[in-house]
């Protein structure tokens, strides 16, 4: 008789795979093509915080063949 690892199918309970979800996508303005986040519904917890954003956003404004300043 082989036994397995894993518990049987009667032994593991019923449950929606969304409700183990981690994470939720934030509240939305507007719709269709014209839809994007509240910005005001943005928190840390989104990954809203980039604190070389402003360097980052210099950086790509530079003409490519001009080298990236120190």
């Amino acid at each position: 008789m082989r036994r397995s690892c894993q518990p049987s199918k009667a032994d593991m309970p019923v449950t929606d795979p969304l409700d183990k979800a981690t994470s939720k996508a934030p509240a939305t303005l507007g719709e269709g093509c014209l839809s994007r986040y509240d910005p005001d519904a943005l928190t840390p917890e989104n990954g809203t915080e980039f604190d070389g954003a402003a360097e980052l956003w210099r950086e790509l404004q530079q003409p490519d063949d001009e080298p990236p300043a120190p």
